[in-house]
């Protein structure tokens, strides 16, 4: 499973790498921006969650800039790329307890957090795309699972 999800979270990065060139190429629309700042804010809350850690946070839709979504790519990639890699394979069907940001209380397994992150970023990907195309963009990047692995592929 560690592999498996490793190369998912690398998948994430790619993609959110392709969409915030997509906004940059757009001269920065302010939905797109503001949909990626959540999905980056939100990564970041679920790896704290997972480690047992409070979010830190109590607001999921940060006024991030587009450069700084940039800084935030990179740092939180590897962030969990540096969790999944110290976890066994045990580690994946545990049960972590957290909070959302209501003060709900609720548990979920390890491995069903990290399928929900990779899913919660396709979807608001595909928010933002839809609102580049709203602001005049003209095409958009290929953000599928199925174009990552192709490029995979071909850099070998």
């Amino acid at each position: 499973m560690k592999t498996h999800f490793i190369k998912m979270f690398n998948y994430d990065r790619f993609a959110n790498e392709l969409i915030l060139q997509a906004i940059f190429k757009a001269s920065e629309p302010q939905k797109p921006v503001q949909l990626l700042s959540h999905l980056l804010t939100t990564e970041l809350v679920w790896l704290r969650r997972c480690k047992g850690l409070p979010s830190g946070m109590n607001n999921a839709w940060p006024e991030f800039t587009a450069a700084h979504c940039s800084e935030l790519i990179n740092e939180y990639h590897e962030a969990w790329i540096n969790y999944l890699k110290e976890l066994t394979e045990s580690d994946f069907s545990r049960i972590i307890n957290y909070q959302n940001f209501k003060g709900d209380h609720f548990q979920d397994q390890l491995s069903d957090v990290f399928a929900h992150v990779i899913n919660h970023g396709t979807h608001t990907r595909a928010q933002a795309g839809q609102q580049l195309k709203f602001a005049g963009a003209q095409s958009l990047p290929i953000t599928d699972y199925s174009h990552y692995l192709r490029v995979l592929k071909s850099n070998i």
